[in-house]
């Protein structure tokens, strides 16, 4: 089997969408009962949604538990560069020529029926993960929760809510209450949950909606909180004992954030029996890996940094990051025109020195340069535009004194990258 076998079968799957989508889990759960329901024989769950963080939180808790000498399976989504990253299969990224067999056979039995291409993908994953033995399955939802293809399960151990803020409102609401209430969805009556750091507003209507919940409930502010962070380590408050850990590997404070979720994660694993050593903790903390998230790879000597942030809230975070270390930064820069441009350019404002406009390779839905361009007029905002990654990375690396290139907005965007220099 070749790549070109799996991406003609990819693109035979993408042509199942439905014309009109219908929020509602009754496609896949069709799908999986042709199946034989291989969601509801999988080891237990760790169910994780929210707007931002998901996908760091949960390599961290993978990789702590991994150290701890368990067997992991993973689904996570989008890719960057291939869509087996997507499947972690007892600890290992699921093989080409697997993934191929599997998702003929699911395009067999699905037999031409109206189905999205989230939906079968993760139709996939669980009949993947019921195949392969494993102490625990991670979830981390596509989009949402209450609707989304993962919530297809009846339990989970842990339910994670990491931080949420505006995106996909097309289909998730345009209020922070419509949004979170969605994202509320995965939340089982067997689970405990874990609530990650949020805004006041969302804060206060997650404690009003799950207020008759009988579940163990966990709140970053109430129940564990970040105490100190400096080079080499941090220390966090969990039910008023002080616990030290050493700093994760990923950039970023909001990184400490999602390392601390993971923390208060495993400590509720390891009350359920298993068996967890705190210096292993720390040795997953340092050796979890997220691409594309505040990555460093090195061209001629530049450093060149990735980050897939999309949103407004992933681009606060960033310019936290670009305001304490303190370095002069040129963006390379492209979007989908569904995102919110002008939010996330303007929290990046103060602490960049300008941007190289692109448009995302074989992105039809793509801001333009000229788009990108208006826009950044419009900030005062320094721009150039280019035509591609080649072009903007060569014109920034020419300029004098330059220490910094930060290419954003896009985990898409950041997929090619990747493909093209890593």
């Amino acid at each position: 089997m070749n790549n070109d076998a799996l991406e003609v079968l990819l693109q035979r799957l993408q042509k199942l969408h439905p014309r009109f989508i219908d929020l509602s889990l009754e496609r896949l759960l069709r799908l999986l009962k042709k199946l034989n329901n291989p969601h509801l024989r999988v080891p237990p769950i760790i169910h994780i949604a929210g707007t931002n963080g998901k996908g760091s939180t949960l390599n961290f808790i993978k990789q702590i538990l991994i150290e701890n000498n368990y067997k992991v399976h993973c689904y996570t989504s989008p890719h960057l560069e291939s869509i087996e990253e997507r499947f972690i299969v007892s600890n290992k990224k699921l093989k080409k020529q697997k993934l191929f067999k599997i998702l003929k056979h699911i395009e067999l039995i699905n037999n031409k029926e109206q189905i999205t291409f989230f939906e079968i993908v993760t139709a996939a994953a669980f009949y993947c993960f019921n195949k392969y033995k494993a102490d625990f399955l991670i979830l981390e939802t596509g989009l949402g929760g209450r609707f989304d293809a993962t919530n297809v399960i009846n339990d989970s151990i842990l339910d994670i809510i990491t931080p949420i803020s505006y995106d996909h409102e097309e289909y998730l609401g345009n209020t922070l209450k419509k949004i979170t209430n969605e994202k509320l969805g995965i939340v089982k009556k067997s689970s405990s949950i874990i609530i990650g750091k949020q805004t006041k507003e969302v804060k206060n209507y997650i404690l009003k909606k799950l207020k008759n919940n009988v579940n163990k409930k966990l709140f970053f502010g109430n129940n564990f909180n970040i105490l100190k962070i400096n080079k080499k380590k941090f220390s966090i408050t969990k039910n008023n004992k002080k616990l030290y850990f050493n700093k994760p590997s990923l950039l970023g404070e909001h990184q400490i954030e999602n390392a601390t979720i993971a923390i208060i994660a495993i400590y509720e694993i390891k009350k359920m029996g298993y068996k967890i050593k705190k210096n292993l903790i720390n040795k997953g903390l340092v050796n979890a890996s997220w691409p594309g998230r505040l990555e460093v790879f090195h061209l001629n000597n530049q450093p060149i940094f990735l980050d897939g942030a999309h949103n407004t809230a992933g681009a606060i975070q960033l310019s936290k990051f670009l305001k304490i270390t303190n370095q002069k930064t040129w963006l390379i820069f492209g979007m989908l025109n569904n995102k919110k441009i002008t939010l996330f350019l303007n929290s990046l404002k103060k602490n960049i020195s300008g941007v190289v406009a692109i448009k995302i390779p074989n992105q039809k839905n793509s801001f333009t340069t000229k788009e990108i361009y208006n826009v950044c007029i419009k900030l005062n905002i320094i721009c150039i535009k280019k035509q591609n990654i080649y072009t903007a990375i060569n014109y920034l690396q020419k300029i004098n004194n330059l220490e910094r290139i930060l290419i954003t907005g896009s985990l898409y965007l950041i997929g090619k990258v990747r493909r093209l220099f890593i």
